[in-house]
């Protein structure tokens, strides 16, 4: 079985607001303790709604891992990437590409979603019809086996899904693979190898899951096989292909919901949002003049903190006791709308404080965050590489 791996990556849209920390950032902050994490700047994504604006895209990619850097994300626990700094991201879409159907593409729900949401632009070009597929190159080319999504982006994981199966399907029909798996099975010894038997027939003739996950950790543990001999017993468990590219699995997420300063999901593009690293002074400013609930037109009428911006942020920032206090203060009109925000206020800003004062060494030095960067991009394309020489073996294109 491949090693658990996480991959995950944005596009660089320039420094990163509370609703990039609290809905992505704190999360692949506890997964780098976890697991082998991998984070890019998606800089090739960009293009596929915006390829007329590139001026920024540079700027925006440093500026951006500034911020994951200040937030808590550990180089030397994570690898941080940029994109198109790894070839084999372009060389897997393109040959995924060739074995997709077009009919997979046009049902990804956003398909039609961005179009009408971004009506303002051209969308009619093969990079934003393909992008599932570039998508799912990023994930396959690690074969990273642990992908971390909203419930809302489950379906285009299993898009992912379906291309790793289709691959292996078509690519997996090894020549002589029955014998070479029985062989590799010998390998196991005499008991694990009637073991693992029982449990593919049990999952084979009977559908039983247990079964093979019990025979995946057979196989994991076993010392003596090689990565060859891993992958077909992995293939054969399930029918006669052997595993190229791994299926990715969700790792679900709760990513709760910031708004912005007008109670809209927050965004840069909307004018809404509070920066991760806000000087203090901007960030109370932001918050004393949101608007809130409109019915409270004086001090003395009472309101509802369901009607009103400030409460979301609440939900983030505020401990229960806090809460109670605002919810009662502000149906009994017994606290004013400035009395409301202030611990929010306190509570972003000392939220913050940490982060701006790690974002401060590599705002002085910005060499750092390229040597870091540096050092990612090769380990990434080490991985890569790994991954496209079996994929070329596999389909015919290894020429040495």
């Amino acid at each position: 079985m491949f090693p658990d791996r996480v991959l995950s990556g944005m596009r660089p849209t320039g420094r990163m607001h509370i609703g990039h920390y609290h809905g992505a950032l704190k999360n692949w902050i506890r997964l780098q303790e976890e697991y082998e994490c991998l984070f890019f700047a998606a800089d090739w994504h960009a293009l596929t709604t915006h390829y007329n604006e590139t001026e920024s895209i540079a700027e925006s990619v440093w500026e951006m891992f500034v911020d994951w850097l200040a937030a808590g994300i550990d180089p030397t626990r994570a690898t941080l990437f940029i994109q198109s700094r790894v070839p084999e991201h372009a060389e897997l879409s393109l040959l995924l590409g060739m074995i997709t159907p077009v009919g997979w593409l046009e049902r990804v729900p956003t398909y039609k979603d961005q179009q009408q949401k971004l009506a303002d632009r051209d969308l009619s070009n093969f990079g934003f019809l393909g992008y599932p597929v570039m998508m799912s190159a990023d994930i396959l080319v690690y074969r990273a086996n642990k992908v971390p999504v909203g419930e809302d982006q489950i379906s285009h994981l299993e898009v992912t899904r379906e291309m790793a199966r289709r691959f292996n399907h078509i690519y997996g029909r090894e020549p002589g693979f029955e014998e070479k798996a029985k062989a590799a099975i010998r390998k196991l010894g005499s008991k694990k190898a009637k073991r693992y038997e029982q449990l593919r027939t049990a999952f084979q003739e009977q559908g039983d899951a247990p079964a093979l996950e019990a025979a995946r950790e057979l196989v994991d543990d076993a010392q003596n096989l090689s990565l060859g001999d891993r992958e077909r017993l992995f293939g054969y468990l399930e029918g006669a292909r052997r595993v190229i590219l791994p299926e990715p699995q969700a790792l679900l997420t709760e990513t709760p919901r910031v708004p912005g300063l007008d109670g809209q999901k927050m965004s840069k593009s909307y004018g809404n949002a509070i920066m991760l690293r806000e000087e203090p002074a901007s960030v109370a400013q932001k918050i004393r003049t949101m608007q809130t609930d409109p019915a409270r037109v004086r001090r003395t009428d009472p309101g509802n903190p369901e009607r009103c911006p400030v409460w979301g942020l609440h939900q983030v920032y505020s401990s229960q006791d806090t809460r109670d206090w605002v919810w009662h203060g502000c149906t009994t009109a017994g606290i004013g709308c400035l009395e409301c925000k202030q611990p929010v206020i306190d509570a972003i800003i000392k939220e913050q404080q940490p982060i701006r004062e790690r974002a401060q060494r590599y705002l002085d030095d910005p060499t750092l965050v390229r040597n870091i960067v540096a050092d990612g991009c090769e380990r990434a394309r080490k991985l890569a590489e790994e991954t496209m020489r079996d994929v070329r073996e596999s389909m015919g294109l290894r020429y040495d």
